[in-house]
C-alpha cells in the first residue's frame, strides 16, 4: 500500500503552502513497534512531511520527517510502516502535541485531546489579553 493517496498528497501539499495550525491529515504507525506519526503538511519537495513524531521513547515532538525514508523502513516479517486508514483528526496538530506532551506518547483519547485543546485556548486568550491593542 502506498503511504499517501493522491488526494492526501494534494491536501498535505496545500497545507504546506500556508502557515496555520492544521488538523493532521494522516497517521502512520509501526505495526510491530511503538512509532507513530501524525502529519499535517507536505513540503513542495514532495518528501518533507511536518507533524508530530513519536518514536516510542516517551518524548514525542513536532518536526519534519522524510516520506521516502519512512516508506523505506523494513520491519520483521516483511512488514512496513502503515497508514491508519481509519484516522480522522478532530483537533489541530497543536492539541495532539499538547496531549502527547502530557501523556508521553501520541494519544487519540478524546478526554486528553479535549483538555489539551482547552488549555491551548486559555493560553491564547491570556496572550491576547496581555498584548497591547
Amino acid at each position: 500500500m502506498d503511504l499517501l493517496t493522491q488526494s492526501l498528497r494534494k491536501r498535505l501539499l496545500a497545507n504546506g503552502l500556508c502557515e496555520a495550525d492544521h488538523v493532521p491529515l494522516v497517521k502512520f504507525f509501526n505495526p510491530v513497534g511503538a512509532a507513530t506519526w501524525l502529519f499535517s503538511e507536505l513540503g513542495s519537495d514532495g518528501d518533507t512531511l511536518f507533524g508530530l513524531c513519536d518514536l516510542g521513547f516517551g518524548f514525542p515532538e513536532l518536526g519534519c520527517a522524510s516520506l521516502s525514508e519512512i516508506a523505506s523502513v523494513r520491519l520483521p516479517l516483511g512488514l512496513t510502516i502503515e497508514r491508519d486508514v481509519h484516522f480522522a483528526a478532530e483537533h489541530p496538530l497543536s492539541a495532539y502535541a499538547e496531549a502527547a506532551r502530557h501523556c508521553g506518547q501520541i494519544t487519540e483519547h478524546p478526554d486528553h485531546l479535549t483538555r489539551a485543546a482547552a488549555a491551548l485556548a486559555r493560553a491564547r486568550e491570556q496572550e491576547r489579553s496581555r498584548s497591547p491593542p
